[in-house]
């Protein structure tokens, strides 16, 4: 058994985080902590976890564990290490934007730098866009085929985090949609160095269209690019790349994100139209896009099977 923290677990994330290391054959959840509830039981943010755990929320981190999870908004990591100094005994998991650039760190996409999730002591997880997108895109960069391509995506609402906001609460939501920072989204420059890795010679945009769609949770990404393969090898090449991904498949029909929610899944959907290849692929964001994502991680980095603690069902109804 492995002992395990969270920081900043008050949110989405930190709660399907503490729901997914409560249920792990091999951690016992140690502490979860937040400022904002310190004191309060994990139920009284999460009151599906009545009757499951009898934790409190903690003011502060605790360094008697084996492995953290940062949980806090985008810029409060690097404030986190700026305050505090962790023992070297610690494994860290980073759910933040803070380090996805940063070199010296590890990017936590399985699918891409599994070899290197095994011998790291910190990962930056990736985004919940950017890992849609990118395993949309990657078998198509490891082959140099990838060229200009047109990305749009649909997300829901638990996406932009627990604090309400103008465009988050319900009577704006339902029955609506919209666009969101069309071409400057955030998560496109960890797409495009991850692309590079494969296929260091792109140079072309990604154009990303993303969508605030009128749902909880979900993702689902169409991208298209004009592709000298037919159908059936880009199929072909799909399938080998993600041979040995556990979580990821290349599905027959066109996708649903109902397919996903609730999973650690990627489901990924190819069609040809007159010369051009259109990519589908769906997550759930809070799980494969967020805390599924980590804990599929933290399997790799302790030497546990990948797939421990996430077979999930779907929520198909």
């Amino acid at each position: 058994m492995i002992k395990a923290g969270i920081v900043g677990g008050a949110g989405y994330t930190g709660g399907e985080l503490t729901r997914l290391l409560l249920n792990h054959p091999e951690v016992e959840l140690h502490f979860v902590q937040s400022r904002s509830q310190a004191g309060k039981k994990l139920s009284s943010s999460f009151p599906d976890l009545v009757g499951e755990t009898e934790l409190n929320f903690v003011e502060n981190h605790l360094v008697d564990v084996d492995v953290i999870f940062l949980c806090m908004g985008h810029g409060a990591s690097t404030e986190f290490f700026e305050k505090n100094e962790l023992p070297d005994s610690i494994k860290v998991i980073d759910l933040s934007q803070d380090y996805r650039l940063d070199d010296d760190k590890v990017y936590g996409l399985p699918e891409l730098n599994k070899e290197e999730i095994k011998e790291a002591e910190f990962v930056a997880n990736p985004g919940c866009f950017a890992t849609a997108i990118e395993l949309a895109l990657l078998p198509l960069a490891y082959n140099g085929m990838l060229k200009e391509v047109h990305v749009s995506g649909i997300t829901g609402s638990t996406g932009a985090g627990i604090k309400p906001s103008d465009t988050t609460h319900f009577s704006w939501r339902s029955s609506n949609i919209s666009t969101y920072k069309v071409f400057t989204h955030q998560h496109l420059a960890e797409v495009t160095k991850s692309l590079m890795l494969h296929q260091p010679w792109f140079d072309k945009p990604i154009n990303f269209i993303p969508y605030r769609g009128n749902f909880t949770r979900g993702i689902l990404v169409t991208a298209y690019q004009y592709c000298e393969w037919s159908l059936e090898e880009a199929i072909r090449v799909y399938q080998e790349y993600y041979e040995d991904a556990p979580f990821t498949w290349v599905a027959d029909e066109a996708l649903d994100v109902k397919q996903v929610v609730n999973t650690n899944k990627c489901l990924v959907h190819l069609e040809m139209h007159n010369g051009y290849l259109m990519v589908q692929s769906a997550i759930d964001n809070l799980l494969k896009g967020a805390s599924g994502q980590a804990v599929q991680n933290m399997n790799l980095m302790f030497g546990f099977d990948e797939t421990m603690g996430l077979k999930l069902k779907a929520s198909i109804f």
